[in-house]
């Protein structure tokens, strides 16, 4: 007797392109959602973004408040579930990069009310997925919660977000190609949930992303549309999949693993790209779509070694041989690699001299 069934909780309204952050409001209209928003946001998102969004609300009649944090942790998230009571605020609106959008995620999840998100930055996929990561200590913490209600980019402005964090974007969503071999080997060997829908559309943003990464250049908009569109489609995959299955595996393991040993010595898009041509080339051998993951991003700046994350080869080689302790989730790295294969990966990849 078949008894499967799935719950997919997707974004109803997804607006992208030039001059949209002039729609918010309609947005929020089209959503029938009422009463008074907060704006959860950080201080260059606030100027660029959110002032001007809170004046278009102030010219309908609405009178938002705004709350801004400096950085993301659970102690913010408490913040402004208590901005938000105080406020009385019915609905919350993320506006900034991925610190403001996983906090407003975060708090709008445990306030159990809606929440928008608009992307300054085309840094992560978290901009419209299920999920929130928040640093604690020396580790990150990864929160199941609800994806955003309607997501609004505008192009214009992700375009002329700093160039590092748009490649850390690209590099994020490239590494989705590992994180599905990763899915595709547990579900072969462990048996693991796995959906071929969420898997092929995962698949495929990273494909966008390979095929096209000769015109992702700086300041350009068409740039900020095609990552906008492969970071929506990576969101709307692990809402499908209800899991990060889709787009984290032994890469996200690596670069959680280096946030421990060598906090904020790189962006994490930048360091799960260089940790995906190492499980990559584990998957494939000498033969294997390692290359192409590696000249994809070479070819839009991110980094492709230790030396240009700014982090050490041995920092690199301990975090290869212990991240596979962080969590309970199957990948090619199985029950650790020992340090002598770790050399052998890192250095036939060029990640280390």
């Amino acid at each position: 007797m078949f008894e499967k069934s799935t719950w997919i909780r997707l974004p109803r309204n997804v607006v992208v392109g030039h001059g949209v952050i002039d729609r918010v409001v309609d947005v929020v209209d089209d959503l029938h959602l009422q009463g008074r928003p907060l704006f959860v946001t950080s201080p260059t998102p606030k100027d660029v973004a959110a002032d001007p969004i809170a004046a278009d609300f102030e010219a309908a009649g609405i009178d938002p408040a705004v709350v801004t944090v400096e950085t993301a942790s659970f102690e913010a998230v408490e913040n402004v579930i208590e901005t938000a009571e105080a406020a009385e605020a019915s609905y919350l609106i993320g506006i900034g990069g991925g610190k403001a959008i996983d906090i407003a995620k975060m708090a709008s999840h445990h306030l159990e009310m809606g929440f928008l998100s608009v992307p300054t930055a085309a840094s992560h996929d978290g901009v419209i997925s299920n999920r929130g990561s928040v640093p604690d200590g020396n580790t990150r913490h990864s929160v199941a919660a609800k994806p955003p209600l309607a997501v609004v980019a505008d192009t214009e402005v992700l375009s002329q977000a700093p160039w590092e964090l748009t490649t850390a974007g690209c590099a994020d969503i490239i590494s989705n190609y590992t994180a599905v071999m990763d899915w595709r080997l547990a579900k072969r060997l462990k048996d693991v949930e796995y959906s071929e829908y969420a898997a092929a559309l995962s698949e495929m943003t990273a494909e966008i992303l390979v095929d096209n990464a000769d015109l992702i250049r700086p300041g350009l908009e068409e740039s900020a549309w095609v990552v906008s569109k492969a970071l929506m489609s990576s969101g709307v995959a692990m809402s499908i999949a209800d899991s990060s299955r889709p787009a984290s595996g032994a890469e996200h393991l690596f670069s959680h693993q280096l946030d421990r040993l060598a906090p904020d010595a790189a962006l994490h898009g930048h360091q799960v790209g260089v940790g995906s041509i190492m499980t990559a080339y584990l998957h494939g051998g000498e033969d294997g779509i390692w290359r192409d993951i590696r000249d994809a991003l070479s070819s839009i700046d991110a980094p492709t070694t230790a030396a240009e994350l700014g982090i050490n080869d041995e920092t690199v080689l301990e975090a290869l041989t212990t991240c596979h302790e962080i969590r309970d989730r199957y990948t090619i790295l199985g029950d650790g690699m020992n340090e002598r294969a770790a050399i052998e990966v890192a250095t036939k990849t060029g990640v280390i001299d």
